[in-house]
């Protein structure tokens, strides 16, 4: 009976979701149609998804962007700076959790550094790196290191005292606490942080492809900004909200496989 429950509410959730989304190009559709605002601006949906099926099957040559090619290049930048940001801000939190002192130590030099945001390190990053794609791979990973660090922090900080009493009576040293203990109770808390890190790389992939002029997305909408082409702009927007949901989407089913002991 709880699984059919839970199958009518999940079908109902789905229900009002497509619904908001019919709402959301209806309303779309109107507004491009109806003239409420200029098609230089908005596109119309058709012709939104004519400029989509052009841009996946564009060739060498054309005026129109490769979108298949720029969403790849995108895809890749943030799974890479994702990538990094999740080891470093995992490792470096572990080090910082370990110690009462060292997080007393380090949270004031943290909460310094932790509101910068990944924008204001660019001239940085291009002055180390220039106009490459490891300044974009470098300014990702610090911009979305931050969520998964401070989450590993907070969660070791939070463990259960009993834990650490019965790991102190089986003489455990901190590493071995942390590995075999801290991590595993931490887990919940460094994948919430995992998944907000995504957002944040693939925000600083686009914002960095814009700047470095690098092969992607974000060039992509750049340029067709400037020519005013708006249906290949919006193009170029449906595939980034497409490829957040799908990265939320994944990375929320291995959750939910990892958290499986936490469900009765």
């Amino acid at each position: 009976m709880n699984l059919l429950a839970q199958a009518l509410r999940r079908c109902v959730i789905w229900c009002e979701s497509i619904a908001v989304l019919v709402i959301f190009l209806s309303v779309w559709w109107m507004a491009s149609h109806g003239d409420w605002i200029s098609r230089v601006f908005l596109p119309t949906p058709e012709a939104t998804w004519a400029s989509l099926a052009q841009g996946f099957s564009a060739e060498p040559g054309t005026d129109s962007a490769d979108l298949g090619q720029a969403s790849w290049q995108t895809f890749m930048r943030m799974f890479l700076g994702w990538g990094l940001a999740s080891l470093i801000g995992v490792g470096l939190g572990a080090l910082i959790g370990m110690s009462k002192m060292a997080r007393q130590w380090i949270a004031p030099t943290l909460e310094f550094l932790r509101p910068l945001p990944a924008s204001a390190v660019l001239p940085l990053a291009i002055s180390i790196f220039g106009l490459s794609p490891g300044m974009v791979l470098f300014v990702v990973s610090f911009g979305a290191m931050w969520p998964v660090l401070l989450a590993t922090v907070q969660g070791l900080a939070q463990v259960e005292p009993r834990l650490r009493e019965v790991a102190a009576g089986l003489q455990m040293s901190r590493l071995a606490f942390v590995w075999k203990i801290g991590l595993p109770s931490t887990l919940p808390d460094i994948l919430a942080g995992m998944r907000l890190s995504m957002t944040v790389s693939l925000i600083v992939a686009v914002v960095g492809e814009m700047i470095a002029s690098q092969a992607g997305l974000g060039q992509a909408i750049l340029l067709a900004a400037r020519s005013f082409r708006a249906s290949e702009l919006f193009a170029g927007i449906v595939l980034l909200g497409a490829l957040g949901f799908v990265s939320n989407a994944l990375l929320a089913g291995l959750e939910h496989r990892l958290l499986r002991w936490q469900r009765p």
